[in-house]
């Protein structure tokens, strides 16, 4: 009996975009109709994680959560989640690939909404330079697929970026890696009020509190994020003092 395809909710389709470009991948495995959606984050993102599995209940299926032992460079756990096999998976796969591997084309960039850039922000969207700049890690993207990525934000959502490498020493091997910039505190600030609404849950607050030693300036941020996101005032400045702790030697 052939599979109905039922599609995909809005919400499902975002996240599952947003996710591609970060730590989720689409994989039609040999012997299998239909594609599977997968990702996996360590356990010190354990409460992103979770809300990101509710989030595509839709698409899972029992077993769906499991734990990993630490690879790579962590030493943490790794929390993965695998959805069924399913003909709506299979038409975003062949739409986002091409022979097999992920293709960043403007076709499907297009598809991507505001909760998806902030998904892709919580996967592999960092702070940096005393938390005024922001980059993408998207180093498992060439140049030329990054340089899709910098003309999308531009075009769509007028955020200004640049691309550049950077070198980084794996497995013996001094490799290069193209990454997305984000160079002035304000574009970064108009990145940030583009995905403030779609902050899931605190532990993910850090990633779009900013760090102003001007006391009038650190509160207007404040205001904004309080404005624009769920969480209440406390939760935030919360979030603010502990990610103070670990910025010590944070400089204006």
């Amino acid at each position: 009996m052939k599979q109905q395809t039922v599609p995909l909710s809005d919400q499902a389709q975002a996240i599952i975009l947003g996710s591609l470009l970060g730590d989720g991948s689409l994989r039609l495995h040999r012997g299998y109709a239909n594609a599977r959606f997968s990702f996996r984050h360590s356990e010190t993102q354990k409460e992103y994680f979770l809300w990101k599995a509710q989030a595509l209940k839709e698409i899972s299926k029992n077993g769906t959560h499991t734990v990993q032992k630490a690879d790579g460079y962590s030493k943490n756990l790794k929390l993965t989640f695998h959805s069924q096999a399913l003909p709506c998976l299979t038409e975003l796969y062949q739409y986002t690939s091409k022979r097999k591997h992920l293709k960043v084309q403007r076709r499907w960039l297009n598809r991507m909404s505001a909760l998806s850039l902030a998904v892709w922000w919580f996967d592999d969207g960092s702070l940096i330079a005393n938390s005024r700049k922001g980059v993408f890690c998207t180093d498992g993207f060439d140049q030329d697929s990054v340089k899709v990525l910098a003309r999308y934000l531009t075009k769509v959502w007028n955020i200004q970026t640049h691309v550049a490498p950077i070198g980084r020493k794996r497995d013996g091997k001094q490799n290069e890696y193209w990454r997305l910039w984000i160079r002035s505190t304000s574009e970064l600030q108009k990145f940030l009020r583009i995905i403030l609404p779609f902050v899931p849950v605190p532990s993910m607050l850090r990633k779009v509190l900013l760090l102003y030693k001007d006391r009038h300036l650190q509160e207007r941020w404040i205001s904004e994020v309080e404005e624009r996101t769920q969480f209440s005032r406390e939760i935030i400045e919360n979030a603010l003092s502990e990610k103070r702790i670990k910025w010590k030697n944070f400089r204006e």
